[in-house]
């Protein structure tokens, strides 16, 4: 019945147990997942395991801040991960001025070349954003007609009137963990507007984990804490969300079997 459209089952603490943990993802109604590379190594490491587990899917790309490992060769690697019949994205890409501010021309670059890459292969992007709302909406609509194959604003947290532009360029709003924390006020608002057929969910695994189990280890299993909120912000059941969202995880990522 779930779907989660972005998690890391590469990162340390999921890897040595993707055994027990995709056995605890299946038990809890989790039927997919799309495990998101950051670089190069971890691109080819989601395609691994995708191979490996019926039920995974997974996204190659850089994050914006693994861009110093970016060069011919990375982005060769990732235009022939992106033909692997499991690969449903280009990602996670986009910009991150919290943490990165020396290379803000680099990121930009390097976000607008991989939307590039992505339409020329036909596949939706996942982007993050974080401190750099304004640039990335600025190259997203710069680069609006290579947005023909969407794509997914990840762990959305901006206001909304920024999640309204971003649905005008058809890019679908993402909610995860931080949709359930005490301080999450304006994901609140969000969260009640995004149209029923522009919503996904995720965990971004193994962050961030919903209430009530915060500060534990997240894993795609937390995907039904995070509809259950999103089903009483709008009023409605969460069988409902959880299908929405599993139709609107196929109509994007088309690959979706």
């Amino acid at each position: 019945m779930y779907i989660d459209t972005h998690c890391h089952l590469d990162d340390e603490k999921l890897k040595n147990d993707l055994e027990n943990v995709v056995n605890g993802f299946l038990a809890a109604g989790v039927e997919r997942v799309i495990d998101i590379g950051c670089d190069e190594a971890s691109s080819l490491l989601v395609k691994e395991q995708a191979e490996k587990f019926p039920c995974v899917y997974f996204a190659a790309g850089f994050h914006p801040m693994d861009i110093e490992r970016y060069d011919a060769k990375a982005e060769e690697t990732i235009i022939g991960l992106l033909k692997h019949e499991k690969c449903v994205a280009m990602g996670e890409i986009g910009l991150d001025y919290y943490w990165k501010k020396d290379n803000k021309e680099d990121q930009k670059e390097k976000f607008a070349r991989q939307i590039e890459i992505a339409y020329e292969n036909k596949l939706p992007i996942n982007v993050h954003v974080r401190d750099a709302t304004g640039d990335a909406l600025e190259i997203l609509k710069q680069n609006k007609s290579k947005l023909a194959y969407g794509g997914v604003m990840h762990c959305f947290s901006g206001s909304r009137e920024i999640a309204a532009e971003m649905l005008k360029l058809g890019m679908y709003i993402s909610f995860g963990g931080t949709l359930t924390f005490k301080n999450a006020r304006s994901a609140l608002e969000v969260a009640a507007f995004v149209p029923d057929d522009m919503l996904l969910t995720e965990t971004d695994s193994p962050y961030l984990a919903p209430e009530p189990v915060r500060g534990t280890v997240n894993t795609p299993k937390n995907i039904p804490h995070i509809v259950k909120k999103l089903a009483a912000l709008r009023k409605t059941d969460e069988e409902k969300i959880a299908e929405n969202v599993m139709r609107n995880a196929k109509t994007l990522f088309y690959k979706l079997k």
